[in-house]
């Protein structure tokens, strides 16, 4: 099994299967409803190749067949095939729905700045491209409006476009001193212990060996200008770790959070209204993953450590997670309620509960092993 998701309203879970031929790939389709089972042939093993509708009425497959890319587009009630046309590719690396499900937006291998704009149909309706000879897309968003897609490239920039003309409507950069007095530096920073022992000058006894203290952390605003910590990328490696890694807008289309991978643990979040730089997170460690709030403008962040970092408009807070041991969060996602968020380690997961009379919120956690 190489990968497996379930469709948008939970009726069927699609598995990405090796069959018993070498090198080919088939999609199972399993209905959770009927038991009944279906299959789809010629699916491209890239990471964003699968893709439903936000109403979940279609599928969007990438497929790769005597050499050429192609997209398949499936009615998800029977499993009909709506639409096949071949996309201008050299090697299409993903895709992606527009959240009004109209338009379908496909992007070529990193080795080409290519994204093209497809209606349901088939018919293409624009093609972008910001420059030639040098690594091209690494992520791609829209608003949940529709209006904009975010484009985020190897030489860490966001492209917006938008969806009149899908013309550039705003270049968004990311450097490593932030020198605008109108942006906010939050900055993390360890809270200092309480001194203990009233002031001795020799070192307390040594606490017996344990799991790992952990550390809390707050944030400060910093002085601008503010530089930033960067990571300087190996260009003699596959996948350097540069350009705009991840990227996702707010609900009410008012805000984008953006991450650079030569920038690792800072979080930039855009006023989309205003298209200017409104707020940069800075943490101690490199960001993981950021998820935004289904409900509110309210960004959830981890860095791969006990603590789960919350902002809004109305500032920032950094939240320990409850529970014994050293609980790393690596990836988390929201409840769709936007009430809960499910925290995930290595071998476990914790869901926290946030309460609404503090504002920003608290978490309370139950943990679980991992199944």
């Amino acid at each position: 099994m190489i990968c497996n998701r379930l469709s948008p309203h939970a009726k069927y879970t699609l598995f990405a299967l090796s069959p018993p031929f070498p090198g080919q790939l088939r999609i199972t389709v399993w209905s959770l409803c009927t038991k009944s089972v279906s299959y789809i042939k010629y699916p491209k093993a890239c990471q964003q190749g699968i893709t439903f509708t936000r109403d979940g009425r279609y599928l969007a497959l990438a497929e790769r067949r005597d050499c050429r890319d192609h997209v398949s587009i499936f009615v998800c009630s029977d499993w009909q095939l709506l639409r096949h046309f071949e996309t201008d590719t050299q090697d299409l690396a993903g895709i992606e729905w527009a959240p009004n499900g109209c338009v379908l937006a496909a992007w070529d291998t990193c080795l080409e700045y290519k994204i093209l704009l497809y209606s349901l149909d088939g018919r293409l309706l624009s093609t972008y491209c910001a420059y030639e000879w040098s690594l091209g897309i690494k992520s791609v968003a829209w608003s949940p409006s529709s209006q904009f897609l975010a484009v985020g490239s190897y030489d860490g920039k966001v492209r917006v476009l938008n969806h009149v003309t899908w013309k550039l409507l705003a270049e968004l950069g990311h450097p490593a001193a932030v020198s605008s007095p109108s942006t906010v530096v939050y900055r993390e920073a360890e809270k200092s212990p309480p001194l203990a022992l009233g002031r001795l000058a020799f070192p307390p006894p040594r606490a017996p060996a344990g799991p790992r203290a952990t550390t809390e952390s707050k944030y400060e605003i910093a002085t601008v200008p503010a530089s930033l910590r960067t990571l300087k990328p190996t260009a003699d490696r596959a996948n350097p770790r540069m350009g705009i890694g991840a990227l996702a807008f707010s609900l009410d289309n008012y805000f984008l959070a953006t991450r650079s991978d030569s920038i690792p643990s800072a979080v930039w979040i855009w006023d989309v209204r205003k298209l200017r730089l409104f707020v940069v997170l800075e943490q101690l460690s490199a960001v993981r993953s950021f998820r935004w709030d289904p409900r509110q403008p309210r960004l959830a962040i981890c860095t791969g450590g006990s603590q789960v970092y919350l902002w809004s408009p109305a500032g920032c807070v950094s939240v320990q997670v409850p529970g014994e041991g050293d609980f790393q969060v690596l990836s988390l996602c929201w409840h769709p309620s936007g009430d809960s968020l499910a925290l995930l380690s290595k071998d476990h997961f914790c869901l926290c509960f946030l309460e609404a009379e503090e504002g920003v919120g608290t978490a309370l956690g139950q943990q679980d092993d991992h199944t």
